[in-house]
């Protein structure tokens, strides 16, 4: 079994030894076979396959102990680094099925088409290294509440699913609190997360250390306190002088054309007038906090200019300070890369498990197969030199090497750098100067064909002898990475 599974997995407890054991068979499966079925990462085993579904039905399994020995190999990692971004999103799960509805199954957009929402916390450097996900809360949604908008504005922020916003930063500062004060964690979300108590939340209180934030702001008319001129915030900022200008890259979308685009920058720092909430709520007290405002000077004729209003904790006093804030903001970006891997790579739409107790588990394992796809990926930018048997087993190196470059095998294991484009070229990336870095789908691709061909190194290859004595489900260890 790969080293990394082992330590991803350290402190799992079931309950049940079997059940750990099989937890690390399955999360070895699903690593190999990402896109696959279960019983076809189960090799078309019947009693594998059986044994798997047996799982993931077990009262013992759940996908809140599945995180939990997750999290704690990702703080392991969040340790080594001076600041970590948190971004929290969430992700529609469609489970709409022709001939049966998935157990606890809720509506997504409409209300014909079913499935579930996960709201999930992961972990990232500014370099965009995916360090893992520290929290994530899938739920169906109650049919009988579904177009109940107007009702649900007088309720409290408590009875609102969007109170996950306010839990998930509650979340992070728990993480923070464990964290030694030498790594800044600081919280990230877009425009669904501005919400008056969310700002509330991150006041200096008695309750655990408060992690930094930056929240993408959709209210742009807020209401400052008293004696404050003008009165709103974007008015406010209207009169703030130019820090600078960022240049940006942006990328293509429906509406807008791939550029490179220049924003003029600037900051102030304000107190909010608390917003109006029924009597029978408590009152929110004023929130001082700094925003950070970004527009385009001089978008492509017929499209609208890029623009981010950015509220924060962090200073952005500078020029320097203001830009800090909206690169991290911009890793943002990288939570729905990992839900791509996780929906187009693993395929967890497509998962043929009946309720949504068995699902969630299930889930859980998929997402540490995500993280470790973009944990190779971006690995490999940021540490371009680092040797491949940091992350690589000897077979898979020694037997992609062979395949790809037909040379006899060098003395010692290829950076990184010389193997991932190996492995890229596996999954369709030709490396030619006009397809960009090595991204997250051909290297779920590539993966997948290393795994093939690893095993077939083991079974038939020059040194098929010395892995006879192994289990023939295990394979060698990779040096961990220090």
């Amino acid at each position: 079994m790969h080293a990394w599974i082992d330590s991803e997995l350290a402190v799992l407890d079931l309950a049940d030894l079997r059940l750990d054991r099989r937890a690390r068979i399955l999360l070895e499966r699903f690593a190999s076979k990402p896109s696959l079925s279960i019983p076809a990462a189960c090799n078309g085993n019947d009693a594998e396959t059986n044994a798997a579904y047996r799982f993931f039905d077990n009262d013992k399994v759940d996908d809140y102990e599945i995180l939990r020995a997750h999290r704690y190999a990702t703080m392991e990692r969040m340790r080594a680094f001076p600041v970590v971004l948190v971004a929290q999103d969430t992700t529609e799960l469609d489970f709409t099925r022709p001939n049966e509805v998935v157990t606890d199954a809720g509506p997504l957009t409409y209300e014909s088409q079913l499935g579930f929402h996960t709201h999930a916390q992961v972990v990232f450097t500014p370099e965009r290294l995916c360090l893992g996900t520290i929290d994530a809360t899938t739920w169906g949604r109650d049919p009988g509440e579904f177009g109940k908008s107007k009702e649900k504005r007088t309720k409290p922020i408590q009875a609102k699913e969007s109170f996950r916003w306010v839990q998930g930063y509650e979340y992070v500062c728990m993480v923070a609190e464990q964290l030694p004060t030498t790594t800044q964690v600081v919280s990230v979300a877009d425009a669904e997360s501005d919400i008056y108590e969310c700002f509330a939340a991150a006041l200096p209180g008695v309750g655990p250390r408060r992690a930094d934030w930056i929240v993408r702001a959709c209210q742009f008319d807020r209401c400052l306190a008293p004696n404050q001129e003008p009165a709103q915030l974007l008015q406010r900022l209207r009169h703030r002088q130019p820090l600078g200008t960022l240049t940006l890259k942006v990328t293509r979308k429906k509406g807008r054309t791939a550029r490179t685009a220049q924003l003029e920058v600037r900051a102030t720092t304000v107190t909010l007038k608390p917003p109006q909430r029924p009597a029978d709520q408590a009152r929110l007290p004023a929130v001082t906090l700094n925003a950070v405002w970004l527009r385009e000077t001089k978008a492509p004729p017929g499209e609208e200019p890029v623009e981010w209003l950015l509220l924060t904790s962090l200073p952005v006093t500078t020029f320097e300070q203001a830009c800090r804030v909206a690169e991290y903001y911009a890793c943002r970006w990288q939570i729905e890369i990992y839900f791509k891997v996780l929906k187009s790579g693993c395929q967890v739409e497509k998962l043929q498990l009946e309720t949504a107790d068995r699902l969630k588990p299930c889930l859980a394992l998929y997402m540490i197969v995500a993280w470790r796809v973009l944990y190779v990926t971006m690995l490999g930018r940021e540490c371009p030199e680092l040797s491949c048997d940091a992350l690589f087993a000897e077979e898979e190196w020694k037997a992609v090497w062979t395949v790809q470059k037909g040379e006899p095998l060098p003395p010692r294991a290829p950076s990184l750098r010389v193997f991932l484009q190996l492995v890229g070229a596996l999954g369709g990336h030709l490396g030619k100067p006009w397809d960009g870095p090595l991204g997250p789908k051909r290297m779920w691709i590539g993966l997948q064909r290393t795994i093939d061909f690893a095993l077939a190194w083991r079974q038939f290859g020059p040194e098929a002898a010395k892995y006879q004595t192994q289990c023939p489900h295990t394979t060698t260890r990779a040096r961990p990475i220090v």
